[in-house]
């Protein structure tokens, strides 16, 4: 038996692998997997209320970016836009879809996977479940996410006996390549994963992680981690640093005041 195929050579071979795997896996992404705005440049926030997608280019526009552009319209007198593209807005539901699917046969990753969610809330799981695959063999880290959820659940949905199969294996691939992605739900599931293991201290990174992307609920989990013990002062130290640090960068004047708008409109619409 040469050294190479020795049982002692394959498991070296094999916890080599998990180191390295390990090495990407808690590295601490620069942005998270919602990006930049392409107007503003600024990091979008992690609340997904806080951008829009726009259909006819794919793009996630910042509140700030959207509110400046329509008020900038309505002064004006001007036709809406798009505040990327320029392309005019659509005038209908069905226009947007058409153009979603145009962007969709473009091979656009972003509308793929909002395909996908758009089949989910329709009920066509296994149209869901192709598309959300599509898009994340394209690099699309929210459909990783998707996918992870199917995996996890086995079909909750199990209509008709469900489209996928329950696969922990594969529910944990999805929820890392999110996780490496910048994907902050998916790395607290994932935290969620090691806690059920008994694996504090994996829990622990993922949530210090998480919280250092900006992410409110994983820095509650830190501080009840450091109250338990399970996190030292100085990891909860930069974790409050970089949490406050990531949660600043995402702001900015037109989108405090995009927020002051929303607020007042729908106190007036109340």
């Amino acid at each position: 038996m040469s050294e190479r195929s020795s049982p002692e050579h394959k498991q070296s071979c094999k916890k080599r692998m998990a180191e390295l795997r390990d090495e990407v896996l808690f590295a601490q992404p620069q942005l998270s997997h919602r990006g930049e705005c392409p107007i503003c440049c600024l990091p979008v926030p992690l609340d997904a209320a806080k951008s829009h997608m726009m259909a006819c280019c794919s793009k996630h526009i910042c509140s700030g970016c959207n509110y400046k552009n329509h008020m900038r319209e309505m002064e004006q007198r001007l036709q809406p836009k798009c505040p990327f593209g320029r392309k005019p807005a659509p005038k209908s539901q069905a226009e947007a879809d058409q153009d979603n699917l145009k962007r969709v046969n473009a091979n656009d990753p972003f509308a793929i996977a909002e395909m996908g969610k758009c089949c989910r809330d329709a009920g066509d799981y296994e149209g869901a479940v192709k598309y959300f695959k599509k898009a994340a063999e394209l690099g699309n880290v929210n459909a990783h996410h998707e996918l992870a959820v199917f995996y996890d659940t086995g079909m909750f949905y199990h209509k008709g006996g469900g489209v996928v199969e329950k696969n922990h294996k594969k529910f944990v691939y999805h929820l890392e390549e999110a996780s490496i992605g910048g994907h902050a739900l998916a790395r607290c599931d994932l935290g969620g994963v090691e806690k059920m293991k008994g694996n504090t201290e994996r829990m622990m990174k993922h949530y210090m992680i998480a919280a250092k992307q900006g992410d409110p609920p994983a820095l509650d989990v830190v501080k009840v981690g450091y109250s338990m013990g399970h996190v030292s002062k100085e990891d909860l130290a930069s974790t409050l640093r970089e949490h406050q640090a990531a949660v600043d960068a995402t702001k900015s004047p037109q989108r405090e005041e995009a927020e002051k708008y929303l607020e007042f409109a729908s106190k007036e619409a109340a």
